[in-house]
């Protein structure tokens, strides 16, 4: 069994890097482990586990920043935001039920991953909200980024390439984000019976209209189905259009949302908690939880999200479902040795977009690339960032490309 190490400081952290970088031993970084079943086994002589390095050492509500180790539990940290009334804008999901892990990570897991929910489209991904760090880079070396407020910013926009880096560049020891007030309320309008297309259009009108959408979401009704356990013609595909704010507001844009997308049907108004159970399952992907299937996490211009899908079950038996108004496609498709992978990214030719397998076995995710290929132009600019900042292949060699 790989050793594991648990730094309790940055300089600890520092010292465990630099060893392993004069040794050439490479070390799999990590939080909780809540998604290392995401991305391609990391071939590690030991684990560096940063889950020491945590507790919340800056929050100053009035002024919605918030500091934290990396290693802080997240949920610790959502509770120090839901007793001031704020929370994390972009809606992080937890995929722990989908993966079968346990607990929702760590604040550092949250930002290397990069993953957000429905409210995407109104407030922006994870990225968007992350202020600066501090961290040790593959070389040992410790080094700052970014500051406490957003245009505390000069020179490169380091913050930013972390975010989706998946621990590849930089082991982060202490990070700043940006929080934001929590809504007093929330309703839904739900369309029903629409088909893709036409529901990727409704969801389009509702967002380019003034009443401030902040979740647009199509659910099949073989999806519904499937997750509910009847027979498909006993479900009826859900479009679905969040609002919040206070409850004046809320309903007076709902009223206002319902009469502009009466050519699509009246839609129905889920109560609160409805809404909220609704967009819970959406932003954790439950809707495909419950079976054995490899899943996939597509991301598209939203008005080829219908076309998108129907290609990939053209192609594979294949149940999904839409967010972001159509921009993020989650696919289920049977266990398979390739997870299908030709089906899913043989469907993207042609578009703008990009597939990340999410769920499948390791055998399956150390054969099938798990991340988008990059073209070869992207594919240098990767090769130089990772020589820069790990040039010895320290850390997460290999997570997200074979020879990175």
């Amino acid at each position: 069994m790989a050793d594991i190490h648990k730094p309790d400081s940055v300089e600890a952290l520092r010292d465990l890097v630099a060893g392993a970088a004069s040794e050439d031993r490479p070390l799999a970084v990590r939080g909780h482990g809540t998604r290392d079943t995401v991305g391609r086994p990391v071939q590690a002589a030991a684990t560096l586990d940063l889950s020491g390095l945590s507790g919340i050492t800056l929050y100053e509500p009035e002024e919605l920043v918030l500091g934290a180790r990396a290693g802080t539990p997240r949920g610790e940290v959502e509770e120090a935001l839901a007793g001031n009334g704020q929370e994390f804008a972009f809606e992080p999901p937890d995929l722990g039920t989908l993966l079968g892990s346990q607990g929702r990570g760590t604040l550092g897991g949250m930002i290397a991953c990069n993953l957000s929910g429905p409210r995407r489209v109104k407030a922006g991904a994870v990225r968007d909200h992350f202020l600066g760090f501090t961290g040790v880079s593959g070389r040992g070396e410790v080094f700052k980024a970014g500051g406490r407020v957003v245009k505390n910013v000069t020179g490169y926009d380091l913050p930013k390439l972390m975010a989706g880096s998946w621990g590849t560049l930089v082991a982060m020891s202490d990070v700043i984000v940006k929080v934001l007030p929590r809504a007093q309320t929330q309703s839904t309008l739900a369309l029903m019976g629409l088909d893709d297309a036409t529901a990727i259009r409704a969801m389009s009108l509702a967002l380019q209209s003034p009443y401030e959408v902040s979740g647009a979401a199509h659910i099949p009704a073989d999806v519904l189905a499937r997750s509910n356990g009847t027979q498909e013609a006993e479900a009826t595909a859900v479009t679905a259009l969040r609002l919040e704010g206070v409850g004046p507001s809320v309903d007076y844009r709902a009223g206002e949302l319902g009469a502009l997308l009466g050519e699509f049907g009246t839609p129905e108004r889920l109560p609160e908690d409805a809404s909220r159970g609704f967009w819970r399952e959406v932003r954790d992907v439950l809707f495909l939880a419950g079976s054995d299937d490899a899943v996939w996490r597509i991301s598209v211009p939203p008005m080829e999200g219908a076309e998108v899908a129907a290609r990939i079950r053209a192609r594979a038996p294949a149940l999904c479902y839409y967010d972001w108004a159509g921009g993020l496609v989650w696919c289920a498709v049977p266990p398979a040795g390739d997870a299908h992978a030709s089906a899913v990214r043989g469907a993207l030719l042609g578009t703008t977009g990009h597939a990340t397998l999410i769920r499948a076995p390791q055998e399956v995710r150390a054969a099938v690339p798990v991340f988008e290929p990059p073209s070869p132009g992207v594919a240098a600019v990767s090769r130089r960032v990772k020589e820069a900042f790990d040039p010895r292949r320290v850390l997460n060699p290999g997570r997200m490309y074979a020879d990175l």
